[in-house]
C-alpha cells in the first residue's frame, strides 16, 4: 500500500501526457485546443484524487488503529502497522499534490502549442 499513490500519480502523470500527445499530434490543429482531450485529462484527475484520497483514509486509520500516542518509535508490530500508516499518508499528500500540479499544466497552457 505505501507505493500505490506514487504508482497512481506516475500512471496519471503517463496518461495525461500521452493523451494530450496523441490529441495534439493526430486531431487538433497546431496551436488548437485540446478539447475533448483536456475533459479527459480532468477525468483522469479526478479518479487519480479519489484513489489516492482513498489510499490516504486508508492509511489515516492505519496510523490512527490502537490507543497509542505518537511518536511510535519503539520496536513493536503495532507501532511499525503505524508507522507505515503515517508514511503511506505522507506519500498519499506528496502524490495528490504532485497529480494536482501535473494537471494545473492542463489548465494554464489549455492549447497545443
Amino acid at each position: 500500500m505505501l507505493a500505490a499513490p506514487p504508482a497512481i500519480w506516475a500512471a496519471h502523470f503517463l496518461v495525461a501526457y500521452c493523451t494530450a500527445a496523441v490529441w495534439c499530434e493526430k486531431v487538433a490543429s497546431p496551436g488548437g485546443s485540446l478539447g475533448a482531450a483536456g475533459i479527459a485529462i480532468w477525468i483522469f484527475t479526478a479518479l487519480a484524487l479519489v484513489a489516492i484520497g482513498t489510499i490516504g483514509l486508508l492509511a489515516w486509520r492505519r496510523h490512527r488503529h490502537g490507543d497509542g500516542e505518537p511518536p511510535h518509535d519503539f520496536d513493536s508490530a503495532a507501532d511499525r502497522h503505524r508507522f507505515l500508516g503515517f508514511a503511506c499518508l505522507l506519500l498519499s499528500g506528496l502524490s495528490a499534490a504532485a497529480v494536482f500540479y501535473s494537471a494545473l499544466a492542463l489548465r494554464l497552457v489549455g492549447s497545443c502549442q
